[in-house]
């Protein structure tokens, strides 16, 4: 961890608007009510330290919020809710042998690849169509495609949110795994809570290779007849097979894939195998085997049905969507009701990938 210095004291500096009582229903893609007691929209690394330094605000507890697409709301929250807002896109070094790009925290994830896709920095292709904010990204570790966060990042910048003090995070220090990092864990040495992440820079590396090895992609190579594509090329893939699969937050609520997909030995791979042959499953490097949750749940009969006005997407059984007016304990009651489905037919219990509050 690398340490930096405290800053100064900001002369003159504005007071920070503390917005109360606020609908937290926009913020979320979800759509899901809830109220937030305090929300203060931080712009800048300046307003993280205004909070610590708050006397109101500096003892609460805080609640990190990027595009919210990574929530189930339950409740109202009483904690200090931190509307992430930092602006920022730029190249910050280029290096012999990666580019590396430095995002502020607030720019929504797809902008962000899209962007370095159009200035002729490949590497981020495979993550196109992510919902969520560049800040959120570390947090889960997210993934597609052959690709993972971890993979394409530098180094994470983060305020602590007692201190006030910055540092900077190599990608060595953040515990990844499958989607989760020490920004989510809350055990020893997490940081859950205690810091808030303010800049990424991500490392595009050097010379190109493209990753390809997902049915998916495979398909539409054999679909072009292109055998050797671009970046630009498997950037406007992963975005059409996205859309065709997943349904857009602004006209369905919804927080993306649900669950994670569950990992198995493959003596346990062979067992379930030997009954559902048909089951859809991925070798890992390390001998384990990668489950496709949506397939265990589609097994079960559960694409298409509903819990109140919370239900499972028609197209993708991964997908937990909201239906018009559900409310966060009717997406919990109906996951649990998955879960114990999966669970009874094949032994495997499905860990959800957001965050229930």
């Amino acid at each position: 961890m690398q340490e930096q210095a405290v800053n100064p004291p900001i002369p003159g500096s504005p007071a920070l608007d503390i917005e109360r009582d606020v609908n937290l229903k926009p913020y979320n893609s979800f759509g899901l009510p809830a109220l937030a007691a305090r929300l203060v929209r931080i712009r800048s690394e300046a307003d993280v330290r205004r909070v610590v330094d708050h006397p109101e605000l500096g003892r609460s507890p805080k609640f990190v919020l990027g595009g919210g697409s990574n929530i189930v709301l339950t409740r109202d929250v009483t904690a200090v809710v931190l509307k992430m807002e930092i602006p920022g896109l730029r190249l910050l070094e280029e290096r012999e042998d990666a580019w590396i790009i430095e995002a502020g925290a607030g720019v929504l994830w797809h902008e962000a690849v899209q962007w370095a896709i159009e200035q002729g920095y490949p590497g981020l292709e495979n993550l196109a169509l992510i919902p969520g904010t560049v800040g959120a990204a570390p947090v889960q570790n997210i993934g597609a495609y052959g690709v993972e966060l971890k993979d394409r990042l530098d180094s994470v910048q983060v305020i602590d949110l007692v201190t006030g003090r910055p540092a900077l995070l190599p990608a060595s220090v953040c515990r990844f795994g499958y989607r989760d990092s020490v920004f989510k864990q809350s055990g020893f040495g997490g940081l859950a809570g205690k810091s808030v992440i303010t800049k990424v820079r991500l490392r595009c590396l050097k010379p190109w290779q493209p990753v390809l090895g997902y049915l998916d992609l495979e398909r539409k190579m054999h679909e072009s007849g292109i055998s050797a594509p671009t970046a630009a090329q498997i950037f406007a893939w992963v975005c059409e097979i996205r859309r065709a699969k997943l349904p857009d937050p602004a006209r369905i609520g919804n927080a993306g894939s649900f669950f994670k997909n569950p990992v198995v030995s493959a003596e346990q791979c062979r067992d379930i195998i030997g009954r559902d042959p048909h089951i859809v499953h991925y070798p890992m490097a390390d001998g384990s085997v990668k489950l496709a949750a949506g397939w265990l749940i589609d097994a079960c009969g559960w694409k298409g049905k509903s819990v109140g006005g919370a239900g499972v997407y028609e197209k993708q059984a991964l997908v937990l969507v909201n239906r018009g007016e559900a409310r966060g304990a009717e997406v919990v009651t109906l996951a649990r009701a998955i879960q114990e489905s999966v669970y009874g037919r094949f032994g495997i219990r499905l860990e959800p990938e957001p965050i229930v509050l």
